[in-house]
């Protein structure tokens, strides 16, 4: 773990501020629920504070309390330029490398604030002055709540604040089911209910939402589903075509690399997903055991994460990235056999 100097931070946000937060690219449950959460204590603690994502994200995060407020990167370019420009300070948060920003990436690495990292992702880079990085924390979101503690705020803890915080652990938890979720996670979680966190609707807005078209693309990823008893191992394909053709919306895929993993025996799975209009094909690995797919991904897919969860990219086509894949396994077949 990488530590803060909390003493020495207080005495720089000891007044006001102009604060600007980052999620990652793609933001998911816990980059929304963190940015969203230390945005409204930053704001109550007395600072200026906004949440700027690279681009939009999945239409199930955007109930949560600061979501009106922010400022999407990849649709208004000029006026997040300016705010980066003006800012003092920059949390980044639920990432540790500029390169996971996507058309960010180059307005930070030319920012002149002073950077502050919170994440626990793995290998973490240098760029920020103050560093909160634990590997072995469940979300970023309970990294969150701990920074809070360590600033003297936890009296600042309000419904909205809590409802934020509560949706990036269930979400980066499974639900508080991963190996991650530790006693120390579900007594957040207490606390985060006692302030406010109504845990039945958190739920239900993240997970009843369910389409039509979005449950049929789920049937066509069960379709695509292919099996290597032998590897233990799952993957499951979706084209552009397929996607289109079931009126695909930003995270209805969200999960979907879970059905392979959820069957008997089987210890590796990933979805292979077509992005035309990036020209990528995009990964997400899951594991099981001591298997690590941040070291998978980070091998051979210019990606990474954690060790059971993990994504990466292809720039080749999908029947290539598919066919790369199958000859790098045998690879892994001890290491798979043995997780």
């Amino acid at each position: 773990m990488i530590a803060i100097d909390y003493t020495q931070l207080q005495k720089e946000l000891n007044v006001p501020k102009k604060i600007v937060i980052i999620p990652h690219k793609n933001p998911d449950g816990d980059a929304m629920g963190s940015t969203q959460g230390l945005c409204r204590f930053l704001k109550k603690s007395g600072h200026e504070a906004l949440v700027i994502s690279p681009n939009d994200y999945p239409s199930f995060l955007k109930w949560l309390p600061e979501t009106d407020d922010v400022l999407i990167f990849e649709k208004n370019r000029k006026e997040a330029q300016k705010k980066i420009d003006d800012a003092d300070f920059i949390f980044t948060l639920d990432f540790n490398h500029f390169s996971r920003c996507g058309d960010l990436e180059t307005p930070l690495s030319k920012a002149k604030a002073t950077f502050v990292m919170i994440d626990h992702h793995q290998q973490p880079d240098t760029y920020a002055k103050y560093t909160y990085s634990d590997v072995d924390m469940c979300s970023t979101c309970e990294m969150v709540y701990h920074f809070i503690e360590n600033m003297n705020g936890l009296d600042t803890l309000d419904a909205e604040i809590s409802t934020c915080l509560y949706t990036g652990i269930m979400t980066d938890t499974g639900s508080f089911r991963y190996r991650s979720t530790s006693s120390t996670t579900h007594r957040v979680i207490a606390q985060l209910i006692d302030a406010g966190a109504d845990n039945t609707n958190i739920h239900e807005s993240i997970y009843d939402t369910n389409t039509y078209s979005k449950l049929q693309l789920k049937g066509v990823a069960l379709k695509n589903l292919k099996l290597l008893p032998e590897y233990r191992t799952a993957y499951i394909s979706m084209s552009q075509k397929e996607l289109d053709d079931h009126n695909f919306k930003k995270g209805d895929t969200e999960g979907f690399v879970n059905i392979g993993l959820s069957m008997q025996g089987y210890v590796f799975a990933i979805i292979f997903i077509e992005n035309k209009q990036e020209g990528i094909i995009k990964m997400s690995f899951r594991s099981k055991g001591e298997f690590s797919v941040n070291e998978f991904a980070r091998q051979h897919y210019n990606g990474g994460g954690h060790n059971n969860a993990a994504g990466g990219r292809s720039e080749i086509s999908l029947d290539a990235t598919i066919k790369e894949f199958l000859s790098i396994l045998p690879q892994y077949k001890e290491a798979l056999l043995n997780s």
